[in-house]
């Protein structure tokens, strides 16, 4: 009698695809083309501060719900993060932190993200709620920092030359090299 092993292939495939999905590109905006110059305008009314990521992180783990998509630890690997194609955001990874200012990630917290499962969360965060996270969840990118996010950082309208096509050189006090 001869076994076919092709069902098991398929079947192996299928679910290896559907565990892994993944993260959008690193330098895809999130912010729909029509409202990016108006989301990168935005910055944070509140002062940098302990108090505020304590809040922050309260807010994260509580009313936020952001743990249950982008984990504990902003890994993006939560409870239900599986269940999403595209995988949700790596806070950790300090790429996410240096290509987008964070007037782009309020508006995303704030509205959504077309095309992913982030949806918007105007109806349940205060404008300052959402301010507040952002400051937590910056603390995820650890050493790396927040890269050049800040008023006036991140892409914030700046062009970034290197040896790759126009991205991924630096240049500047920002580079940190």
């Amino acid at each position: 009698m001869k076994i076919s092993i092709l069902p098991l292939v398929v079947a192996v495939v299928s679910l290896v695809t559907s565990a892994g999905a993944a993260e959008r590109h690193m330098m895809q905006p999130l912010v729909p083309a029509e409202q990016l110059a108006d989301a990168r305008a935005l910055t944070s009314p509140l002062p940098s501060s302990p108090e505020i990521v304590a809040q922050g992180k309260a807010l994260y783990n509580g009313k936020g719900t952001c743990f249950n998509c982008h984990g504990k630890d902003g890994d993006g690997h939560g409870p239900v993060a599986a269940q999403l194609d595209p995988s949700p955001r790596n806070f950790q990874h300090h790429g996410f932190w240096r290509h987008r200012t964070e007037g782009e990630i309020f508006w995303v917290i704030k509205h959504g993200s077309p095309g992913t499962g982030m949806i918007g969360f105007a109806g349940q965060l205060t404008d300052e709620e959402i301010w507040t996270l952002i400051q937590y969840e910056r603390s995820f990118a650890g050493e790396h920092g927040p890269g050049m996010m800040g008023p006036g950082g991140g892409m914030g309208g700046r062009e970034h030359r290197g040896p790759r096509g126009g991205m991924g050189g630096c240049e500047g006090e920002a580079c940190g090299r």
